[in-house]
């Protein structure tokens, strides 16, 4: 079974955290990976920097244009990654944007991330339909889980056809804005999140964009199965370094 999907079973709130590879220095990727497993994060999402990242707010956009210049690549990543099963064991995720996997390859792209233990990819830019169509048995093949994402303002009926083709959870995206911190959660986006937990959908929904204290954590986790912490992440290892991740992630548990 997908490591993905064993965590979805488990009966706990999960924590997913995203970070740009290669920011804040090229050579960073492992030792955050390692620290962020050390500090009881569920899930990992790590974000490969792409020159125009659409979905992404100022401090993600900031991040990856560093690491850009840090010199990181698609390659770089993968290699960084050779053999990091042995040191994680928690699930890995790769959020990038469809040009540089094309520039790729898509299906070198998903052998390369069968390799190094990559357990599903997030892409936002990605057509659900073309990815029905085209590349589904290619993720498949290669035990990848491929994560879609919903807004306040996706249809019920692309919401059911998401769920339908889903074999991992839903990302839940808390507004129409681009990724970016928030001290709370209005009763708007809280209605929405009910909303999408009363469809009693056969996949989890993990809650992202917006979430960055115990606060937002704890709304988001209301209704939604974990939340997922990306910006807030960010500007705290940009502020703090990478000495103490185990105190960000505790603040955020609770």
């Amino acid at each position: 079974m997908n490591r993905i999907n064993q965590k979805l079973q488990a009966p706990k709130k999960l924590l997913s955290i995203y970070f740009t590879a290669g920011y804040p220095q090229l050579k960073d990727t492992v030792s955050i990976l390692k620290s962020l497993q050390k500090s009881g994060v569920d899930m990992i999402e790590i974000g490969l920097p792409f020159s125009d990242p659409l979905a992404d707010g100022p401090t993600i956009q900031h991040s990856g244009s560093v690491a850009l210049k840090n010199g990181m690549t698609s390659k770089i990543l993968f290699s960084q990654l050779k053999n990091i099963r042995k040191e994680i064991d928690i699930p890995l995720i790769i959020m990038g944007y469809l040009n540089p996997i094309l520039q790729f390859g898509i299906e070198n792209f998903c052998k390369a991330c069968a390799e190094v233990g990559i357990d599903g990819l997030i892409i936002p830019d990605l057509p659900i339909a073309e990815y029905h169509q085209n590349f589904q048995s290619t993720f498949e093949a290669y035990g990848l889980i491929n994560i879609f994402l919903i807004t306040p303002q996706t249809t019920l009926e692309r919401i059911k056809y998401i769920d339908n083709i889903s074999n991992g959870f839903i990302y839940m995206v808390s507004s129409a804005s681009t990724t970016g911190s928030r001290d709370s959660f209005d009763n708007e986006q809280l209605n929405y999140f009910k909303r999408i937990a009363d469809l009693n959908l056969k996949s989890p929904q993990i809650v992202g964009f917006g979430i960055s204290n115990n606060r937002t954590y704890s709304q988001a986790t209301q209704f939604a199965k974990g939340a997922i912490i990306g910006s807030a992440f960010i500007n705290y290892i940009s502020k703090k370094g990478l000495n103490d991740l185990a105190g960000f992630i505790k603040n955020i548990k609770e």
